[in-house]
């Protein structure tokens, strides 16, 4: 089969992602199920024809892959879908995966995310976290916010990603799309070029290393707000991360300047359902005075214990959030003890 015709196929089982990898069918993730493509394993030869195609339908040179061994982009088909592509070597041979992106906005309603998220668009300066492992939603939780920021707000928004997934219109505010590499070579010299470009909102698609953070920082501290996202689990361990990426000697510096800048971290996991499929699962910490004193004295460890303690007050517990799904019938007991963050305490409380 060509290439369209197995997205075309994936599209139609509202699939959420494409694995072509040799020595196997093509597959597609169907509500964390994996669902075969192709009734025959595809070969090298075949896997290399079907990246080939993914290069022609992105315009994109294949030197690149050649070059690195991986590369990103994004490529769009008409009536169809966006998808993400991934495309990388494996054993000597092609790979890729793709990443379903529809056309258009997500709704925060149909997706369960909470108004307490959708809430944090209020913020005028300072830096909001998505967090959460890969493919739990972060950049559509994030396109989510900037949309609602765009339909309500007069203003310049920034975005940087790799690659771009979510197209935004220009409403109230102009909304100005850079991809990397095609538009900039770095997260860093995006994010730098992007703080002499006027900007009220940075969408930046993931902060990967010192100096990307470092400019995010700085980026939140001169009055703009900053939203980004990070490949961690939980508000105390996102904020550790980034006091981890510093050498030891700056750390106390960088504990007092989050301490300052940080308003939110939201995270987010997707659990199995009991009936088949997923649920997305949230955990929201907004940064208030106690939160603020435990980042800058050090005592990470019980930002937990504030959360919870602050439910109903911005605060939002991943354990209380698998504890009220548990009870909906929506999960097992067994799911919401295995994603818990304290399994001992969430089986009494169940």
């Amino acid at each position: 089969m060509e290439l369209k015709e197995l997205l075309k196929k994936a599209y139609e089982l509202q699939g959420s992602d494409i694995f072509i990898v040799p020595g196997a069918h093509v597959t597609c993730k169907v509500k964390g199920t994996m669902v075969p493509l192709t009734d025959e394993i595809v070969k090298p030869a075949g896997t290399d024809l079907l990246v080939r195609e993914a290069y022609e339908m992105a315009r994109r040179d294949i030197a690149k892959l050649d070059e690195e061994g991986d590369d990103d982009f994004s490529f769009s088909l008409m009536g169809l879908s966006r998808f993400r592509c991934n495309v990388y070597y494996q054993r000597g041979t092609k790979a890729a995966t793709l990443r379903m992106v529809a056309f258009g906005l997500p709704d925060p309603h149909e997706l369960g995310i909470p108004d307490m998220i959708m809430d944090l668009a209020r913020f005028r300066n300072g830096m909001i976290l998505v967090t959460g492992p890969a493919g739990s939603g972060k950049s559509t939780t994030l396109a989510c916010i900037v949309d609602k920021i765009n339909r309500e707000r007069d203003g310049h928004i920034v975005t940087i990603e790799d690659p771009m997934e979510y197209i935004h219109s220009h409403q109230r505010s102009l909304v100005s799309q850079r991809e990397v590499p095609n538009d900039s070579p770095t997260f860093a010299r995006a994010l730098r070029a992007s703080l002499r470009q006027a900007p009220d909102v940075i969408m930046l698609g993931e902060m990967r290393d010192l100096e990307t953070i470092k400019t995010a920082i700085t980026a939140a501290e001169t009055g703009h707000l900053l939203l980004s996202s990070l490949h961690t689990t939980g508000a105390a361990k996102t904020v550790d991360r980034i006091l981890d990426t510093f050498p030891a000697e700056q750390q106390a510096q960088v504990r007092v300047q989050v301490s300052m800048i940080l308003r939110a971290v939201v995270s987010q996991r997707l659990v199995p359902k009991k009936d088949g499929g997923q649920v997305a699962v949230f955990e929201v910490m907004t940064v208030n005075p106690a939160i603020q004193n435990l980042i800058r004295d050090g005592r990470t460890h019980q930002i937990d214990n504030a959360i919870f303690g602050g439910a109903g007050q911005g605060m939002l517990s991943m354990d209380t959030e698998l504890q009220r799904l548990c009870r909906a019938g929506t999960i097992t007991r067994e799911t919401a003890l295995l994603y818990a963050v304290s399994p001992e305490t969430l089986a009494k409380r169940i």
